[in-house]
């Protein structure tokens, strides 16, 4: 559905993107990470067409963006950041004038909005102007105008901003859902959003796509810096020289937090992919009567991942 190759933008001296290649199948919901600066959002601008790339190309439900924007746009979706929205206007009058500016027939326009008033949870509002409503409702207006024309892609940018909790949730299981039969480019940076809602990750920085694949995919890759995190009663040295000889273990350190005043010393175990060395820390403690009072390992999070890939 989306085909990306060889994007590159240049802003005077500044590469914002750099040779960004990737492709979106229908029914994918992909997150799109990166930290400020890192060419996200110009990426997104090139592909809903507000911006032309300097070199590559891009084909979206197979129209090329550059000679066939306007087929490009009848089938997009785009919720930029700072939702365009006409803050004099009510939300009806609002949505219906979107439904004539994408082309929907006058017959049908009426369903279109009730549909997408349904779908964004906005009937409460229905009567108040735009400017009148709270950031979360301004959000689902916004996530309304996007839609509203039932586009085979949507492209989000941070589509939960200014949401409570509970409309995160609901906003969450809608792009999901839509996921199923469309196709959906969400960047965001919540990363637990991604993981709950994402089928797939892209993270980009200075420019260039570094990791691309599930989040499971992911943390497998960063499975060496999983962690043993072990509290024993022993406060000598003596339990770091011991474990540090335990096969699967690649190094061995106290951990900050640890006082004199304190029942136990914590000990940080940094672990070879693939190693499971629980049973055998334990023996080790039994065998020189020290007493255990924590013993569990910490897998490397999306959080770990992205800092490692973007620090």
């Amino acid at each position: 559905m989306i085909d990306v190759q060889g994007l590159t933008k240049r802003f005077g001296s500044t590469v914002a993107v750099k040779d960004v290649s990737f492709q979106v199948p229908t029914g994918q919901v992909l997150g799109f990470l990166g930290p400020n600066g890192a060419g996200k959002t110009t990426t997104m601008r090139i592909l809903t067409g507000f911006m032309p790339a300097d070199e590559g190309s891009a084909t979206i439900a197979g129209f090329d963006i550059y000679t066939q924007s306007l087929e490009v746009r009848k089938r997009i979706g785009y919720l930029p950041e700072s939702a365009p929205l006409y803050l004099d206007m009510d939300v009806p009058d609002f949505l219906s004038f979107i439904a004539r500016v994408r082309k929907i027939p006058a017959s049908k326009i009426t369903g279109a909005t009730n549909r997408i008033v349904e779908l964004c949870g906005l009937k409460q509002v229905m009567h108040k102007k735009i400017g009148e409503l709270s950031k979360g409702y301004r959000q689902r207006v916004g996530l309304a105008q996007a839609m509203i024309h039932d586009p085979d892609i949507l492209v989000l940018d941070e589509p939960t901003s200014g949401l409570d909790p509970n409309q995160i949730i609901e906003i969450r299981e809608l792009i999901k859902e839509l996921g199923h039969e469309k196709t959906v480019i969400l960047s965001t940076h919540i990363l637990p959003e991604v993981t709950a809602t994402c089928d797939r990750i892209l993270i980009i920085h200075d420019g260039r796509i570094v990791a691309d694949g599930t989040p499971e995919k992911l943390a497998s890759q960063a499975a060496g810096e999983s962690t043993l995190w072990v509290t024993i009663s022993d406060m000598t040295d003596a339990p770091v020289s011991a474990f540090s000889r335990i096969a699967g273990i690649k190094s061995v350190a106290k951990a900050s937090e640890n006082r004199a005043d304190k029942d136990g010393q914590r000990i940080a175990m940094k672990l070879h992919p693939g190693v499971k060395p629980a049973a055998d820390v334990f023996r080790c403690a039994v065998e020189h009567g020290w007493t255990l009072t924590e013993l569990h390992t910490e897998s490397a999070t999306l959080e770990d991942i992205f800092a490692q890939l973007t620090r």
